[in-house]
């Protein structure tokens, strides 16, 4: 092997397949964040004549029932997590990722129709389905990313990968109320939706692969490259692997990551969700400007990504600390720095404007580290079992966040009253503060004992020990032994 060759065994070739997976996880998570995500505008656009499209209908929904809408996607979300986790071990991402967004595509094309017939109530039904397939989601992107991620490389991918999530939520929320207003009206919203989805259902039928060995369009360098560099042997993917529940359930650090990552989905939730409603109510903008200002927190989220992986890369390349220390910190100023944030927000008024707009797009630039900073630890920790443990974490995390909308109703009995919202932003700040308190103290990246493949396989020695004390018999264990030999 020539020494370009073994340079490429060793870090595989600069621009790859594995790139081009992180690259259609990106586009997955956008799409269906696009079709999760615009009903935060979409139900303004229903309920106030003056925001949309005057061709179409609007509702006389209560806040009460707006609550529901926003929340029902939750109800079902949380359900099919923990299955999620089993179906893509036994099936791979690529079917199990498939089903989700082709589900989004049919049910958002027919949200209009549901709506027409059963109101807010056919709304929230259709929405609590949506969330029943996307619930397959996330475990499916951890267990691909998984598959493809060689450490180096780990970082770069994973946020390749999660930033779809940022740019999902800029389109759903900059284009929601363009289309609301267009001649398509709110029903638009949707069919834009379902176009999307569909789209990406025929790329990933076309490029996806479970792992690289299964890719038709990987080279050999790479797949070598990606398969020693996780240590892995030839027929590892064909495995099944067993899961070590109890060593992962007295974990220290599994649950540092399971409450970090419950306080950014509590956190994180309000923030998309609530944001139209708060700059409506308080701030008091129209529609068009809503959604306008609305996207530019994810506009930041976006840019501010790429901006920590620089400095991820940088920490990393040049060994100024190690990976543990280099996520915790990132994950601090992505978790506290937007803690004063919302704090400060709660104070402002419509005289304000700019002001608020700023500390908003600051709070959610800051937060856009919380990918590098604990998200990724799930692949560190236990990369063969990343899609168990990120069905868990992500599990927990949205059955805290399940009463967030409902609660927030409770709180905001009218949309206009600053001093409610500082109740709801002081709350949020102090489950960014707690959570990442947690994982400073018992956090860390390192790979768990129990991630190892052999885990659970009992050594040959240990069984014979076990089987003499057991019988209490000398003889026997004589026997056990003249069989071994």
């Amino acid at each position: 092997m020539g020494m370009g060759e073994r340079e490429a065994v060793l870090n595989g070739p600069v621009i790859g397949i594995r790139h081009l997976q992180a690259v259609l996880l990106f586009l997955a998570i956008c799409v269906n964040y696009i079709a999760r995500l615009n009903v935060s505008i979409a139900v303004v656009a229903m309920t106030d004549a003056e925001t949309t499209n005057s061709d179409f209908p609007v509702y006389d929904w209560t806040e009460a029932e707006r609550s529901y809408i926003l929340s029902s996607f939750s109800w079902g979300y949380i359900l099919t997590q923990f299955p999620a986790g089993f179906l893509v071990r036994m099936f791979g991402a690529k079917a199990v990722l498939f089903i989700p967004t082709l589900a989004s595509a049919v049910l958002s094309a027919l949200t209009p129709y549901f709506i027409s017939w059963g109101g807010w109530v056919a709304f929230s039904v259709l929405r609590i389905v949506m969330g029943l397939f996307q619930g397959l989601i996330f475990p499916c992107i951890h267990e691909h990313l998984a598959k493809w991620s060689p450490p180096k490389d780990r970082n770069r991918l994973g946020v390749i990968a999660y930033s779809g999530a940022d740019c999902g939520s800029v389109l759903a929320m900059g284009i929601s109320g363009l289309i609301a207003d267009s001649s398509m009206g709110w029903p638009g919203i949707s069919y834009v939706s379902a176009g999307l989805c569909l789209i990406w259902c025929v790329l990933w039928l076309v490029f996806g692969s479970n792992n690289a060995p299964s890719s038709w369009m990987v080279g050999e360098s790479e797949r070598d490259y990606i398969e020693r560099s996780m240590k892995r042997e030839d027929g590892f993917h064909v495995q099944k692997i067993p899961i070590p529940w109890r060593a992962m359930w007295t974990s220290a650090p599994f649950y540092a990551l399971l409450i970090v990552r419950s306080a950014q989905g509590c956190a994180f939730s309000t923030m998309q969700l609530q944001t139209p409603a708060y700059m409506h109510g308080v701030l008091e903008m129209d529609i068009k400007s809503n959604a306008l200002f609305s996207a530019l927190p994810f506009l930041a989220m976006w840019c501010m990504s790429y901006v920590y992986l620089a400095i991820a890369d940088v920490i990393m390349s040049r060994k100024w600390l190690s990976l543990t220390t280099m996520r915790k910190s990132i994950n601090t100023v992505a978790y506290w720095g937007p803690a004063a944030a919302l704090i400060g927000i709660g104070f402002l008024d419509k005289s304000q404007t700019e002001l608020a707009i700023a500390l908003m797009t600051i709070n959610a630039g800051l937060n856009a580290g919380s990918s590098i900073g604990s998200l990724l630890t799930i692949i560190d920790m236990s990369p063969n079992h990343s899609g168990i443990v990120m069905a868990i974490v992500n599990g927990f995390g949205n059955i805290i966040n399940l009463p967030n909308p409902l609660l927030v109703g409770v709180i905001v009995t009218e949309p206009s009253s600053r001093s409610q919202w500082q109740i709801v932003f002081g709350m949020t700040a102090f489950v960014f503060i707690v959570g990442n308190l947690v994982y400073l103290i018992w956090g860390t990246t390192d790979q768990q004992p129990w991630d190892a493949v052999d885990f659970l396989k009992p050594l040959p020695d240990a069984e014979l020990n076990q089987d003499a004390v057991s019988d209490k018999k000398p003889e026997a264990g004589h026997k056990v032994l003249e069989k071994t030999m």
